[in-house]
């Protein structure tokens, strides 16, 4: 999935209107990006002639697989995505059991196009992952492969890797976990929106799903709260909070296969803590800033200390908090052991498996559990794909900030896209 929209309702609104002096300026600016930092806009031409090749008679393809797999298209499941979503690369399906929640997390099988012999394999490993700026992508996938076979779109059969788990009801812990090739056909796109108008309206299909999923994801977040996890936006809408958690879940339990089952190396995600000294000048920042107050009951451990202060605070004052946290806190990085863990998840070993389409991590994680086959040079690709994606967050950052320095809103041209008019009187720059 692409980054979250801020507000869906933006999108009614329409694109943001620029001149076509405005638009040949943030071309530029991209391109000057793409340049200091090593970013690849245009695939090579080989590459894309592999990807139109392997979305060729898709259906006997997927037909030729159903033997081998498990065959989930009766299943009911769909997908949740923004409103402005590409590609659809996870979906889900839920059913309550007598003591426990059976959750399936369907991802996108991208590695059954995509594999180590395949150019597209060698230029997702050169990009290691995709970029979004305001209203411009940089796919790590050729599009015509990622929009098509490997877009989890609704009616029609796709190639899946499946995560089914077994959720125990009172303890939210993995009482089953299983990993597998599979067959889906998804009943429906939503976007956040829509599943927020089908958790209310009774009579809406899908209505009883989304319930139960909330029903769930809504105890997992508050337990991971209660454990530590740190949430930065506290104010996140019940559709949001069912993808976010559902794809924790099972990020978490791939990895932790990975690690105590089968004892392999793979690309986990590895977040260190502040230093004390860190922790408590955030703390302080927090703690002076106007309407904001740190309950004395949450001091022993900082990640809860913040959640607390950004319950309680005023919605003026997120941002702030936020950035007193975001400040202080280290990079995290891919690396072949999950020693560390991930300090502002609060999960002992934690590792990506849900996003193939857009994160190299995922795609050779998802090889790894299909394969029990460890790349020679995973140390190395971690390192790259650590350092790619700190380049295209700078990337971002630099890009925003070019564009407020010429009076566009890059969070209107990130929900809303661009386009270009002619009559410099129709521009509005999204403000």
């Amino acid at each position: 999935m692409s980054p979250d929209a801020q507000s869906e309702s933006d999108d009614e609104e329409g694109p943001v209107r620029v001149t076509e002096e405005l638009a040949r300026h943030m071309a530029n600016k991209r391109e000057e990006l793409f340049e200091e930092f090593g970013i690849r806009d245009e695939f090579p031409e080989a590459v894309l002639r592999e990807a139109e090749a392997r979305t060729e008679d898709v259906g006997s393809e997927i037909q030729a697989e159903i033997d081998d797999r498990e065959d989930l298209r009766d299943l009911t499941t769909w997908t949740t995505d923004p409103v402005d979503a590409q590609d659809f690369d996870d979906a889900i399906s839920i059913r309550r059991e007598e003591d426990a929640y059976r959750l399936w997390v369907h991802i996108a099988d991208v590695t059954h196009y995509v594999t180590p012999e395949t150019s597209m394999w060698e230029e997702a490993v050169k990009r290691c992952n995709t970029v979004y700026l305001p209203g411009y992508t940089v796919h790590m996938l050729p599009p015509i492969l990622a929009e098509t076979v490997c877009s989890l779109v609704p009616q029609e059969d796709r190639l899946a890797h499946t995560v089914e788990m077994e959720i125990d009801d009172e303890t939210l812990s993995f009482e089953n976990v299983d990993i597998y090739k599979s067959v889906i056909n998804s009943d429906e796109r939503l976007t956040y929106t829509e599943c927020e108008n089908r958790l209310e309206d009774e009579d809406a299909p899908l209505h009883a799903e989304n319930v139960l999923a909330f029903e769930l994801a809504d105890r997992m977040h508050e337990q991971r709260k209660a454990d530590g996890s740190l949430v930065l936006n506290p104010r996140r809408d019940r559709a949001h909070t069912i993808i976010e958690e559902s794809m924790l879940k099972a990020n978490k339990a791939v990895t932790h296969t990975l690690m105590w089952d089968r004892g392999v190396e793979a690309m986990y995600r590895v977040h260190p803590q502040p230093t004390p000294d860190q922790w408590n000048d955030a703390l302080r920042e927090i703690q002076e800033l106007d309407s904001v107050s740190i309950p004395g009951s949450s001091w022993d451990d900082p990640r809860k200390a913040v959640n607390a202060a950004l319950e309680e605070s005023p919605d003026r004052q997120l941002n702030k908090i936020q950035r007193a946290v975001l400040k202080v806190m280290p990079r995290a990085k891919y690396m072949n052991d999950p020693f560390g863990g991930h300090h502002a998840l609060n999960f002992d070993i934690y590792g990506h498996f849900t996003s193939p389409i857009r994160r190299l991590s995922d795609l050779i994680n998802h090889w790894i559990v299909h394969t029990n086959d460890v790349p020679e040079t995973l140390i190395k690709l971690c390192d790259r794909a650590s350092d790619k994606q700190k380049d295209g967050e700078t990337a971002e950052r630099l890009y925003k900030q070019f564009l407020e320095e010429v009076g566009v809103d890059p969070y209107a041209v990130n929900n809303r896209g661009f386009e270009v008019v002619e009559d410099p009187d129709e521009a509005d720059y999204g403000v």
